[in-house]
């Protein structure tokens, strides 16, 4: 029972229990009568369920009766209260088995029928009973009192039948539940106890032969009646359904009169433009919307043709349009057509056509919707010129680029006969340093004025692209040979050589350029761009300033170096690298001050890979990274290992050269900073070199993590110092810990010599900015002498050792702990110039 409250549940329960207790009431005082009386009973009972099984539906309603309660109420005044109580339970138990699938109404239903059937039989039979002892007439007693006893029986059947769902729903019994269905049903029971009180008045003067006469006469007129009810019903669906469709035609001829009307209105007063149009072009009638857009007369434009508001080219558009339209093609599409306003001006419509035929006329017409969609096309063009133009220079971008170029390529392989063309990659050689001395907005005028005076090199024909930074591209078409590729290339490098002035800055550039041909036989854009590229880094290379063609022997370099990029990186995944250390030591005292960490790698198949080939290679295969890791992390442990041999090496530090790719990783403090807590290394013995060149290229990026390197407590030295632009006012502003002088200037180094002077002004301005200063590449005594007198900190080079493996340094640690009679730390004796070498 799910749908049922508390108080539902309640009164149901209340009312089986008093249906049933009633019910065993009756079979009680039923079980003394006769075969006679009970075959009676069966017999009547028996009719009421079989009428309960064919109901009669009453027409225009949801109601219907059975014939039962004839039995029933004939059996009431035969037999009493008792017995027609029974047979009312098992006909409403039929009635619920029929109408319901639910447990509780079928259980519920009978119970119901037999309190309402016993309550009203009983006041009946008291009634009739009174009515003898006052001398009342018999007959009409019976007939008047089975009439109104069928009204209380169908009152409170109808009451405790109600009760249920306002109990569910917490309403009160209303007067109308009583009445509301009253109507053909009370007048059926009303009926059905006439009946049965002429068959009970009937039988007491004929016996049952009235009865078993009757029988065929009622299902006579029940038969008559269903037939009748059921014409009715029939009847009364045909009424309906005329009515509906009469509803429906008026309504629809509502409907397209006013669909008419909203039309007209809204061609007329539509804020987009509205045409009709005949099948040959002539505009039948225009909205004021069309006419504003379009320049159109104010007079009626039966004379005008669309076609001559369309530009030439947007005429055969819409005729395929129209031609679809008449074609029965009525999918959705809209084109879009350039059209001409009557005062010249160009005007962009989106155009949606469709058929129409005037309501009474057979003629078929067009009718089209145009809106204004000039200012979006303008948009787009923009978007389209800044989708494939450079927005600094105004030169076809990247993409637009390969777009010329797999043009090229698709008409030289389709036309083997056809002109070949060639390819120029340029990169200037000296935007870095310009970009970052004089700032960005100059970085940008520069490249300006290139991209100006490559335009005016090159022929009309000619492709110019910027294809990102200071890299620009050329596509030299129309027949074009190396001899005339060449020549091109010189005549930039001399327009680039012209001063320039930018900023009150007078400027010269120069460019490195890789050539490439289409007589190798390119299938791709990017099969191009690499090989022009490979042949610019060659000249780059090869000093700058200069430019390379590319040959075939370029692409077995390429494949090799390709390959080496492969086996590089298997080596680092699997620490197939090792790492060497230099000592560094003291100029004055001869003191071992520390190592330099120098990467190496014994190829399984080339040897030794020198350093100066496979760390370039890192660099541009994305593999420094990682190299620059396994460095710090193995180097940071060797060095804790050998201060916790002896306190005397507890101060020994460790330099590690990192690149330039290391300083744009955004985490490298932190991998610098793990490296160190990995050790438990103290910050400060580690020393992190980089390359004058490197600093100064990315001076803003380096700036910021080399306070944060300075904030943890590691050292700072500039490499290669002297051979870069680094200025004054950018050393004093950084927070460097040494300079290392270049070991070009320690090569040539003599008496008096250029080198000498170099080498002496970098040691007043290094101490002059309390910075120490390492010379590295010492080879010779008198080197190191020299050195020692200019006054440089820390010597290094082959003189004092070469690069040692671990188990090296390890004996050569050991070697320096058994010397007696001087500092256990003491590598050379500058007095005496004895060298110790490892």
């Amino acid at each position: 029972m799910p749908d049922y409250n508390r108080k539902a549940t309640f009164y149901w329960w209340l009312v089986v229990i008093c249906g049933g207790l009633i019910l065993v009431h009756c079979a009680h005082q039923l079980a003394p009568m006769s075969d006679t009386v009970w075959l009676q009973i069966v017999l009547g009972t028996s009719m009421a369920m079989i009428a309960g099984l064919m109901p009669v539906r009453v027409a225009g309603s949801t109601n219907s009766f059975t014939a039962g309660e004839i039995f029933i109420f004939l059996l009431l005044l035969l037999h009493g209260p008792a017995a027609a109580a029974v047979a009312s339970a098992l006909e409403a138990l039929v009635g619920a088995c029929r109408t319901s699938k639910r447990w509780t109404s079928r259980i519920a239903s009978p119970a119901m029928a037999a309190i309402a059937m016993f309550g009203t039989g009983s006041l009946l039979q008291a009634g009739l009973d009174l009515g003898a002892k006052d001398g009342l007439t018999a007959d009409l007693l019976t007939l008047l009192g089975a009439i109104a006893f069928a009204i209380a029986y169908f009152m409170a059947n109808t009451v405790l039948v109600t009760m249920v769902p306002r109990l569910k729903r917490n309403e009160p019994l209303r007067l109308r539940d009583f009445f509301g269905s009253f109507g053909w049903l009370g007048v059926a029971y009303a009926g059905n106890a006439s009946v049965a009180a002429f068959l009970f008045l009937n039988m007491k003067q004929s016996g049952v032969v009235a009865v078993i006469a009757a029988v065929p006469i009622i299902a006579i007129l029940l038969t008559s009646g269903h037939f009748f009810f059921r014409r009715e019903e029939a009847a009364e669906s045909v009424r309906k359904a005329n009515d509906a469709k009469a509803e429906q035609a008026a309504r629809h001829v509502l409907e397209l009169e006013s669909s008419e009307r909203r039309f007209h209105s809204a061609f007329t007063h539509a804020s987009i433009g509205m045409a009709l149009v005949s099948f040959n072009g002539t505009i039948l009638q225009a909205n004021q919307s069309l006419r504003t857009l379009l320049g159109l007369p104010e007079a009626d434009p039966h004379s005008l043709l669309l076609r001559s508001y369309l530009a030439p080219e947007s005429i055969a558009i819409l005729d395929a349009e129209l031609e679809r339209v008449r074609d029965g093609q009525r999918q959705v599409r809209g084109v879009e057509l350039l059209c001409r306003h009557q005062n010249g001006s160009d005007v962009w419509m989106a155009i949606h056509c469709g058929s129409f035929a005037e309501p009474g006329s057979g003629e078929p017409c067009f009718i089209l919707q145009m809106h204004d969609v000039s200012a979006r096309r303008r948009a787009e063009s923009e978007l389209q010129h800044i989708a494939f133009h450079d927005n600094l220079t105004g030169l076809p971008n990247r993409h637009r680029f390969h777009e010329h170029l797999a043009s090229a390529i698709e008409f030289a392989s389709g036309n083997p006969g056809s002109r070949p063309f060639g390819v120029l990659f340029l990169d200037l050689d000296r935007f870095k340093l310009i970009n970052d001395s004089m700032g960005h907005s100059a970085g940008d005028a520069f490249l300006q004025a290139a991209a100006l005076r490559i335009t005016r090199v090159v022929r009309p024909s000619d492709v110019v692209a910027r294809l990102g930074g200071d890299e620009f591209a050329i596509l030299a078409r129309d027949g074009i040979d190396e001899a005339g590729l060449r020549e091109l290339a010189n005549r930039l490098q001399l327009a680039l050589r012209e001063p320039m002035h930018i900023d009150g800055v007078e400027i010269s550039a120069t460019a490195s350029i890789g050539i490439t041909m289409s007589s190798i036989g390119y299938q791709s854009p990017e099969e191009v761009l690499r090989d022009a590229d490979t042949a610019m880094y060659k000249a780059k290379a090869s000093g700058k300033a200069r430019f390379e063609v590319f040959d075939v022997s370029l692409h077995a370099q390429v494949a090799n170096r390709l390959v080496l990029e492969a086996d590089l990186r298997r080596a680092l995944a699997e620490e197939k690298l090792t790492i060497q250390y230099q000592p560094l030591i003291d100029m004055k005292s001869g003191a071992l001050v520390g190592f330099e960490a120098l990467a190496r790698w014994h190829h399984p198949t080339l040897g030794h890979v020198s350093p100066a080939l496979f760390i370039p290679v890192a660099e541009e295969s994305g593999s420094i990274i990682q190299l620059t890791d396994f460095i710090l992390r193995r180097a940071c442990r060797q060095l804790a290992k050998w201060q916790a041999r002896n306190p005397r090496f507890a101060e020994l530090t460790m330099h590690v050269n990192v690149a330039g790719n290391d300083l744009a990783s955004g985490n490298f403090v932190q991998r610098v900073s793990d490296a160190v807590m990995g050790a438990r290394l103290r910050a400060g013995h580690l020393t992190i070199e980089l390359t004058e060149n490197i600093l100064m290229e990315r001076l803003e990026a380096a700036k910021m993590l080399l306070d944060q390197l300075h904030e943890l407590g590691v050292g700072l030295s500039v490499d290669d110092f002297g051979t870069g632009y680094s200025s004054l006012s950018h050393l004093s502003n950084l927070p460097i810990d040494s300079l290392k002088i270049d070991r070009s200037f320690v090569e040539n180094l003599a008496a008096d010599s250029k080198e000498a002077a170099v080498i002496r002004a970098i040691v007043l301005l290094g101490h002059s900015l309390d910075k120490q200063v390492v010379a590295e590449g010492i080879e010779t005594q008198d080197q190191l002498a020299q050195l020692r007198e200019l006054g440089c900190d820390v010597a290094q080079g082959y003189l004092i050792s070469r690069p040692l493996d671990e188990a090296a340094v390890d004996s050569f640690l050991d070697r320096l702990l058994r010397r007696s009679g001087e500092a256990a730390t003491n590598v050379i004796d500058i007095r005496s110039r004895a060298t110790f070498v490892g």
